[in-house]
Order: C-alpha cells, then structure tokens, then sequence
C-alpha cells in the first residue's frame, strides 16, 4: 500500500528524482524546497514517512527534525535524513529525531537506499539506530571538513552573543534564532521558527516595525529602531541588516534594554527630584524670611501689650499663623533633605512602639500588626524627624483603607550585600530594614513614579498637601537611607525603608529645646547682617528694643567694612547664611581672620544641617532659624554673650 511521503530538499534534481522514483513504486509524494516551505505542509497533512536533507536554506534538516519531533501528531512519522555530509561529519542523529540518515552519493544507489528505508518503516529495521546507509560509497573530502569547521566556529560565536540573533526572509518568517532570542521572544523553537517576526511584537509596535522592514526591503542600509519596544514584558532595541542576497533576506539584533531603561529612568527622577529639592528649599528659606518679617511685627507689636488688650487675641492668633507656616516650611526642608535639627542614638523599635501605640488609638479601623526584629542595631537619627517620617507612612497607608485593613510592621538588621539587584548601590556596611505593608487600594505604576514629588496628591481639594511622602524621601535619604516602594491596584503597598545602622555615639550640634523663653535684655553692641532689606528693618528694631545697639550691613562685603572699623564697639555679629557675591561662610571665615576670638549668631531660613553645621563646625557660636521671635532672638544672643 503506498504512503503519503514528504521530501525536503533545495536541490531540484534530488526532488524530481525522489518524486519519480517514489510514484512509480505508488507512493503519494509532496516536496518542499526548505524548513519553512516542510512546516505549511505540515500545517495540512500528516506524512507517513520524511525526507530531509541535512543542509538547506530557511531552517536547516537538523532543526526541522527537532522541531518536527516535538510536535505530537508527528510522533509515529518515520524521518530518514539526506546528508551529503556523512563521510565528514560524525554526527548521532538519533538525537534528532531520526530513524536513518542516507548519504548523498550515486543517484541510483541513493534511490535504492531509500527504497529500502520506506519498505522497512513499517517493521523492524535491519539498520542499527543511528546508522549511515551507502557511507562507504563516498569518499571524505577535505575541503568540506574545513567548511564544516568554519560552520561550527560561527554557530558557538552566535549561540555565545549577549544580543539575540534572528535570521528572516522577505515575508518576515524567522528561520533562525539564537538562545538569546529565544529567551527574549519566550518561545521554544518548534514555536517561533517559522513564524512571523512582527507578530510577535505588540499592536502599537507592529507598524513601525513593518515600515523599517519594508525600508529594508527597499534597499535601505542599517536600520536602528529609534526608541524601545515591548517584547513580553521587556524593553528591546533591536537593529535590521539586510543580507545582500538575492533572496532579500535580513538580519535582527535584538538586546534587551530593560534595565538601562530602567536605571535612566531612575537617574532622570533623581535628578528631578533633586533639582524640585533645591527649588523646594529655596522657596522654603524665602518663604521664612517672609514670615521672619510678620513674626518680627507681631513681635514688636505684643511688645508690652496688656493681654486683655483687644488686638493681642489677634496678634496671638497670627503668630500661631506664623507656626503653622513655619512647620509648612520645615516640610519642605525635610524633602530638600535641609531638615535634620538634633541627631543622637534611637532605637527604631520602640519609637514604631510609640508611634503606632499612638496612631492606632486614633484610627481604630486598621489593625496594626508588628514583626519587631530583636537586638536590631540603633541608628543615629533626628527622631522628630524620624517620627514625622513615620506618622506620615501611616498616615498614607491608612489614607489608602478608608474602610479599614492592616497594617503590617517588621523591622529586622541586614547589610548591604542583602541589598543587591537594586537600582542604587549602598554604601558599605551595616542596615535596618524597615518594612511597612497595607492591604489598601495601591497604586498604578504612574502614580508611584511620583509619589515623593513635592505638592503631589491623589486626594481631593483640602485633604493633603502633596508634601507628606516628599517629607519621607528627604528625610531618609537625609539620614543616609534609601526607600524604596512595590505597590499593586487592589492589592496594596509595600515601603522597605533602609537605614544606616549606628557606627558609634552620636554627636552633633543639638538646637534648644522648646519650652517658655524669658525675654532677655543688654546693652551690647549688636552687628546685623542680612541682604533682605526687610529683615534687616524689622530684626534691627527688635534688637534695640531689647536694649542693644544694632549696626547693621546688607551683605557680606559690608559687613567686613563694617567690622573692620569698628570691631572694638562689636561684641556678636548676627549673620545671614545665605546671601549673595559673599555668603554666610565665607562672611565667617573673613570675620574670624580678623578677630579669631569674634562672637557669631547664624541665622537662616535653612534648618541647622547642611551648611549651618559646617559653619558650626568652624567654631561658629550659635543658630537661630527663622521666622524667630523676640524671646528666642534675645535668648541665643544672650546665651552667646554670657557664655
């Protein structure tokens, strides 16, 4: 009974050959000039038997056998292999898939050699597994051993590339690919060889794509994609270089871009939050300059003012103004990472204790669960700082659970080796991690790329004011920390927050605390320095009203023409930090050459770290930060004076 026959080879004469010989004996026979031309038929028919030809264009006999033998409908089909190769080439092809391979030799011993192999498909073969029939016809050659060899050293060298590798013909069918590109497409072999290389890209890709393929086509050179595409998830470039061949062929190289996406994504949102951080901190030192001016007024004006007066409620209101925007401002220091005031040795475990003893007696609809790690190291920390930081993430995930949920606190000590395949590299040495997870609503992947930019809000007019997570991100990355965020729509957020841990006691320069200030007097000589007009006006009369004499100077040059002719009436300079042409450090520095025993009050509307801590560190006398009022001015300037 005659079978149904396929035979796969580019040589026409083999085709006609087999063709005649196979109908003669009643078989059924359909030919295919390549791999791609063998897998439509295969689309359509199930053959009894396969002849393959080892070599051949637009995927080649091995490949075809391995793809043809995973494919279940194909598992009884008896393949029997042509190759022209044989005498050269020590090949096992029952790893392929084979039944035989037939050398290429004499036409008619190769037909009787075939004719052989069809009659014993069907039982069991007189040739060992594996065998090479009518090898000792031939003769090795050579030449084909070394063209074979070259063959091979281009296979390891594309297998080996970082880059994916396609080989496509002019309709756009993959015949080749290397492991990297089948890794990338997330295909097997049998999968994607053959099929269309557009299609395996998105719709909104597929028609850039399609148009730099028929440039290609067309006669163009070289032609990169001019931004990323999708691919399964992942970003991918890929370059097109036609083949100069008459069959318009082309080559892809594909590489994977994700993480160099992913890490100048992350540099340009550092950047641009560093650079709204400066912003941030420029408006917030303008901004207490301003409320310096009203707090200096309501100052003066409450100045011996008898309480039962009807305008001191009035002015008592407006200085609680002036407190509110004052804490407004150190918000935003606190992003601009300028908010660090008193650093000393906390304990993380027991100010979340505090913090969430306290947050969940007034949001009794989360149920606050905690994981605390024991003997976690102390860090050196602001822990106003850290406790704002820390009511305003739970604050945020209780935001996110109108209805209520969980709360999920853990803390534990790690290191920044247990940090790795992050986007940022830790510095050296030892970590606390702390995680805080909610069951809230989550975030879209647009919302959490903005989440710690200052005046960025998902609520409504009234509720927020945009700045309680920028708060965060300055504060911990103020502290040496990093944070980092996962969240998912419906499901929740996760903050992991890292923070350095401890290295020894820590010291610094701690601000006064809070508490009720007698108004202090003298009759000292006062030198005021400031470039804002305002200030100088409004903070000269505050100080002569406490009995000094004030001189004054608007800006750095000034101030050391000043003092240098009349520094024996000087006995503490005030000075501005920040200020034009010469500002506070330099005005310093000059000063303290002139007079190494010089008294010097900093003021500013920056917060004490950052710079105001190196000027410190100089030997600079004391602090003050505006808006200030008369009993903290008079206090720090007595303290200095009397010191």
């Amino acid at each position: 009974m005659g079978k149904k026959i396929l035979v796969v080879d580019n040589d026409r004469l083999i085709l006609e050959l087999m063709t005649g010989v196979l109908e003669k004996e009643g078989h059924e026979v359909l030919t295919a000039q390549d791999g791609i031309s063998a897998l439509d038929i295969l689309g359509n028919c199930v053959p009894d038997v396969m002849i393959i030809d080892l070599i051949m264009p637009n995927i080649g006999g091995k490949t075809l056998c391995r793809i043809i033998r995973k494919m279940p409908e194909f598992k009884n089909a008896y393949i029997i292999i042509l190759s022209a190769i044989a005498a050269e080439e020590d090949e096992d092809f029952t790893e392929l898939g084979a039944d035989l391979c037939i050398a290429k030799g004499p036409l008619e011993e190769m037909a009787r050699h075939v004719l052989d192999a069809i009659d014993q498909s069907h039982r069991t073969s007189s040739h060992p597994p594996g065998a090479v029939v009518g090898v000792e016809s031939i003769y090795p050659r050579e030449i084909t051993r070394e063209l074979l060899s070259v063959k091979r050293h281009f296979e390891v060298v594309l297998e080996s590339m970082s880059e994916g590798i396609l080989e496509i013909t002019a309709e756009a069918k993959i015949v080749y690919a290397n492991p990297v590109a089948f890794s990338l497409a997330c295909r097997p072999e049998e999968e994607l060889l053959a099929s269309n290389f557009i299609d395996l890209f998105l719709s909104p890709d597929r028609h850039r794509i399609r148009d730099l393929f028929d440039r290609v086509l067309n006669g163009a050179q070289t032609i990169p994609l001019d931004s990323p595409v999708q691919l399964n998830g992942r970003q991918v470039s890929f370059h097109l270089q036609p083949l100069k061949d008459k069959e318009n062929r082309a080559v892809v190289i594909l590489n994977d871009v994700t993480d160099q996406k992913r890490m100048e994504a992350q540099l340009l949102q550092s950047g641009k939050m560093e650079a709204v951080g400066t912003l941030a901190a420029g408006i917030a030192h303008d901004f207490n300059n301003l409320l310096m001016a009203v707090q200096a007024n309501v100052s003066l004006a409450l100045l011996g003012m008898n309480p039962s007066h009807p305008n001191h409620k009035r002015l008592k209101s407006i200085e609680k103004r002036v407190q509110s925007g004052s804490k407004l401002t150190a918000q935003l220091l606190g992003y601009a990472r300028k908010g660090r005031y008193e650093i000393k040795l906390v304990g993380l475990n027991r100010l979340i204790n505090e913090i969430a003893y306290t947050f969940g007696r007034a949001r009794k609809e989360i149920t606050i669960h905690r994981e605390l790690g024991e003997d976690l190291f102390p860090i050196e920390a602001d822990q106003g700082q850290m406790e704002q930081a820390l009511l305003n993430l739970f604050i945020n995930a209780a935001d996110s659970m109108p209805t209520g949920g969980s709360l999920f606190l853990k803390t534990g000590n790690t290191n920044h080796e247990e940090m790795k395949g992050k986007l940022y590299a830790p510095k050296p040495g030892s970590y606390i991690l702390l995680t805080i997870r909610d069951t809230g609503t989550g975030m879209d992947n647009e919302t959490k790329e903005r989440i710690f930019e200052p005046f960025f809000t998902t609520k409504e007019m009234g509720r927020g004011t945009g700045l309680g997570l920028a708060s965060v991100y300055g504060i911990i990355k103020g502290h040496g920390g990093y944070i980092d965020v996962e969240s998912e729509k419906s499901v929740g957020t996760i903050f992991s927050i890292y923070l350095p841990a401890a290295k020894a006691e820590a010291s610094a320069y701690t601000e006064e605390k809070e508490g009720p200030i007698e108004t202090s007097r003298g009759s000292e000589t006062i030198l005021l320095v400031d470039d804002e007009q305002m200030i100088v006006k409004v903070a000269k009369q505050m100080i002569e009203v406490l009995g000094y004499e004030v001189l004054t100077a608007n800006g750095g040059k000034e101030a050391i023409e000043v003092y240098e002719t009349s520094r024996d009436r000087v006995d503490i300079v005030v000075l501005d930090m920040v200020m034009p042409e010469m500002g506070g450090g330099e005005t310093y520095d000059r000063l303290k050459e002139i007079n190494p025993d010089i008294k010097v009050l900093l003021a500013s509307g920056y917060s004490i770290d950052g710079q105001a801590k190196e000027i410190l560190g100089r030997g600079c006398n004391g602090f003050v930060q505006k808006p200030f009022n008369m009993e903290k001015l008079s206090g720090k300037i007595r303290e200095i004076l009397d010191a």
